[in-house]
Formats: structure tokens, sequence, C-alpha cells
């Protein structure tokens, strides 16, 4: 069966997994201007379906008809991973929970361009065609099913054992944050393993895939509930506004999945009483300061914000993060210019916060940098302890 792509309104596809230039294209394949080829109405003897998968695009540049050609193949492998994504939807919401699109964040747009991009690898020009009569270019892609067939198979093999050793190395840790980076990086693997096997399904004729030894499902559920029963964030906040600064640093730590506490936290507390429930193992702490100053402006008002947090981890009270952030905004009135500092401040503290939390729990670093106290505010010393990062 040959997938087409027409030129006509809408039927342009964007398609982010093609990085195939025109150039290369130009050399590789074979340019009829004779009798319209079979494979323009249908199947081919020359190449048949049991050896290879194709696409038709057609257009009136040659280039054009060629991109259609790979885009026409790439959908079918596209829908098929999205026609599997089903089983992978809680991991995917648990990864997507947040509005900040960072670096460790797993979409289906991704897993799908990252799969695609290794099996179009082995995608091709077969032949093109101009029909003279209407100045209208074809152009047939395809892959050698055997050849692409392999390609998966290894990968999806290498993936296998990627998964098996984060699960065990999860089983064997006794360290909190590091079960859950291994739980983590165990289903961010084998979501990408069931992606390469949806395209295994495309490319066998069979329509079968290889079976896995884990399901995304299970792992979710495993990682979510590792985390409420052994991690709890605490959250302290001081300053002006603190209360609101504080619930909205916790509203973005949920987003990022953490288990945090709404109790009010303070560091005498920590010391004497973690037996309520998982202990909190880490706390987000810090000082926030707004003021008005003077510019002169006729027509607008001007506060000025600021923020200094650290993370600690509660039992060696090690600074393992820090955010700093300042800034300023103006109004028409006093208290509309306050209002926007407020909001402007917990955005941008609340975006750095969850990042930098959500990086240390989830290791998405190979291993932190080491922090430094946060220096944004001008204050005295006693205003925000900073324990040594020694």
């Amino acid at each position: 069966m040959i997938h087409k792509t027409h030129d006509r309104p809408g039927a342009i596809i964007a398609i982010g997994l093609l990085s195939f230039t025109v150039g290369a294209l130009s050399g590789c394949t074979g340019v009829g201007l004779g009798e319209q080829p079979a494979w323009i109405e249908g199947s081919s003897k020359h190449f048949p379906s049991d050896r290879y998968l194709v696409g038709m695009g057609q257009a009136r540049s040659r280039p054009s008809a060629t991109e259609r050609a790979y885009a026409a193949i790439a959908r079918i492998f596209k829908a098929e991973i999205s026609a599997q994504a089903q089983d992978w939807e809680t991991y995917l919401l648990l990864e997507d929970r947040g509005k900040a699109k960072h670096r460790r964040r797993l979409t289906l747009d991704h897993v799908t361009r990252v799969s695609t991009d290794k099996v179009l690898e082995n995608v091709h020009i077969l032949e093109t065609w101009l029909d003279r009569a209407t100045g209208i270019h074809y152009a047939l892609a395809g892959m050698n099913r055997a050849q692409a067939e392999a390609a998966l198979v290894e990968r999806i093999t290498e993936l296998d054992r990627m998964v098996e050793a984060e699960i065990s190395a999860a089983r064997r840790t006794p360290v909190t944050l590091a079960t859950i980076k291994h739980l983590k990086r165990a289903a961010n693997h084998l979501v990408l393993r069931e992606a390469y096997n949806a395209d295994l399904r495309v490319v066998r004729l069979s329509g079968q895939g290889r079976p896995a030894t884990h399901r995304v499902p299970a792992l979710t559920t495993e990682l979510e509930e590792f985390l409420t029963a052994n991690l709890v964030v605490g959250v302290e906040v001081t300053g002006e506004q603190a209360e609101t600064v504080r619930r909205a640093v916790m509203e973005g730590l949920v987003r990022e999945g953490l288990p945090v506490t709404n109790r009010p936290i303070s560091s005498k507390e920590l010391q004497t009483d973690r037996s309520t429930g998982a202990p909190i193992a880490l706390l987000v702490k810090g000082s926030v300061r707004l003021w008005k100053i003077d510019v002169p402006d006729p027509l607008f008002t001007y506060v000025r914000w600021c923020g200094d947090f650290v993370i600690l981890e509660v039992a060696t009270e090690r600074v393992v993060g820090a955010v700093s952030r300042r800034g300023r905004e103006g109004h028409i009135t006093d208290r509309e210019a306050m209002t926007k500092a407020v909001r402007v401040m917990q955005q941008a503290l609340t975006s750095d916060l969850a990042s930098a939390l959500a990086a240390h729990v989830y290791g998405d670093t190979e291993q932190a940098t080491e922090a430094t106290a946060p220096a944004a505010c001008q204050r005295d010393e006693d205003q925000l302890h900073v324990p040594s990062t020694t």
C-alpha cells in the first residue's frame, strides 16, 4: 500500500522529524519523464510491499514532492505511536503537570520525534517522476523492512537492558533520593522503548512487536507510591507577602509531582519532630522583600522585589540548591504596582524553585553543582541563615 501526500491547500504537514536536505536527495533517485510508473496509482513490482514500506508525495517542485513523500511515511509511524500512547498516559500526565518545559520533561511529541527520527534513517527516495502534461512532480520514498527491523530490534534490546539496570539499582539502594532517580530513569527508558516497539509493529508485516518485561503504568504507580511514602518537602518563607509566596511555591512543587506538606514549617520543628507521616526530607527555605523606590517618572510608581532561597537536605543540613531573583515593577498607583510586583515575584520564584528541586529529586544532572548562598536581597545576616555547604 502506497501512502500519498497531495499538493492541495491544507495538505502540507509540518513534521519536525525530517532533517533531509534537497541536495542529498538529488543524487540517489531515478527520474522518469516518460510513461507514468505503476507506483503512482498503486503497488509496484519493483518495490513489493513485503520488502518495502513506501509513501508517495506530489507537488509542483521536486524538492516539495520528495519532502511530502518522507512525510507520508512519517505519518504512519506517528499515528501508530499515538494509538499506543494510552498505555503511557498516566506517566505523560505526571511529566506534564507543570507549565514550564524542563529538560527532563517527556511529551508525546518528544517521544514520537525521538523514535521516528531513528526509523526514518532507513528511508530513501526510490524513484521520482515528472508529468510533463501537468508539471506535477511525483516522488516515491521507501524503507527496506528487514533493515529497519534490525535497527529497531537493536535499539529496543539496548533500552530493555537500561530499564533493567535502573530498576535493579532502585531495589538495591537504601537511599531514598537514589531510589527515586533510578525509578524515574527506568520509566523514561521504558516509554521510549514502547515508542520504538510501536515503530516495530509498523515495519513488521505481522504487526507484532517485542513483549516488554515491565509496563509503564505499573512503574509509574510504584514511583508515585514511593514518593508519597518516603519523601515530603517543606516550605518556609519569611518577609513581606510570605504566606502568599509560600502557597505559590507549594503549588509549583505539587505540579512537579512532589509531595509537599501544607503545614507551616520552622527549623526548630524540623529538628525536634519529623514523625508525622513521611519524613520531611527536603526544606525550601527563603526570604522575600518588597519596597517602594523613587524613580523620576511622572506617570508610574515603582516597587522593587527580591527573593533569596536555599534547598536543604534536612538530615545533613546540606545546601543542594539555591535560587535568587529580583526585579522591578511599575504601575499608575502604589497599590497596583505592589500587586503586580507580588504576582511577578511569585511566578519567577516558583518556576525556578520547582525546576531546581525537581532536578535534584529526579536526578536530571549526574552531579549537582555546589550551591552558593543567595544574595539578591540587601539584608542583615540574621534575616536568612544559610548553612555551610561543607
